[in-house]
């Protein structure tokens, strides 16, 4: 188990629907990378941005960037993550795929689906919440909109970091800002949201507030906003018991049953 977990938040812009340019922006962006780092966190949607056309653009977990995500996985021996529009039984999903440095995946399809945009009808939304074990962390991976709905997250698995990727735009950042805070505070848990910036092909801007707070609430790292930034945070587990023996509030939560 490692005590310590270092961390890369990478926030850019993304290229509209071209997964080949936003595969060598990215590489370019990881190469700029020159310490140890044992994950890599990508935006929601990196290779395409936040598009409602999955029938022109899905990958497949055998395609190309998935393959490109295990390549760097490899060669950088660090983990890497990030959301993709991907094609699976006639089905599409926004999926949250962790590769860890032996080439091993794990996914997460996105359970709330942000309906102002239409997501819900041409996407499937996942059933299962999944905790990965990463060098003895228990990471939670969510997806932009699943920000916004607690119960989801809820820590009854007593996993140390909740992880959010998005495409999450400006005019609503100040929700964006508040919710990242609540589920740190709420599931006392490191939470990391990383966004992207620039503008996408629907007119939308987006203004970045990738940011890691630590258990009590606390923001412990951030990007420049409305800027390409890359911020590495350093996460330390003995932070994670001191409070829960300490504060340990979740001693209290309630217990509940989730629908599928």
């Amino acid at each position: 188990m490692n005590q310590f977990l270092k961390i890369a938040l990478i926030q850019t812009k993304i290229v509209w629907q071209d997964a080949e340019k936003n595969r060598t922006f990215f590489l370019e962006k990881i190469n700029q990378i020159t310490e140890r780092i044992d994950l890599i966190v990508l935006p929601e949607m990196f290779t395409t941005g936040f598009s409602m056309q999955p029938q022109k653009i899905a990958e497949y977990m055998i395609g190309n960037t998935v393959k490109w995500m295990q390549k760097i996985a490899s060669e950088k021996n660090a983990a890497i993550s990030g959301s993709l529009i991907i094609s699976e039984n006639n089905k599409f999903y926004n999926r949250f795929i962790f590769v860890h440095p032996s080439g091993k995946i794990e996914f997460y399809n996105k359970r709330h689906l942000f309906s102002l945009a239409g997501e819900h009808t041409v996407y499937t939304s996942g059933n299962e919440k999944i905790i990965i074990d990463f060098k003895g962390w228990k990471i939670c991976p969510q997806i932009c909109y699943d920000l916004r709905f607690p119960v989801y997250a809820r820590n009854v698995e007593a996993y140390d970091l909740l992880l959010y990727v998005a495409n999450w735009p400006k005019p609503r950042i100040s929700a964006w800002d508040t919710l990242l805070k609540a589920r740190a505070i709420e599931n006392l848990c490191y939470t990391i949201g990383v966004n992207r910036v620039g503008v996408d092909a629907n007119k939308l801007e987006y203004n970045g507030h990738s940011a890691a707070y630590d258990c009590l609430g606390a923001k412990i790292a951030e990007t420049k906003n409305n800027n390409e930034d890359i911020v590495i945070v350093t996460l330390d587990k003995n932070q994670i018991s001191e409070v829960r023996n300490s504060l340990n509030f979740l001693n209290d939560r309630d217990a509940f049953e989730l629908k599928k």
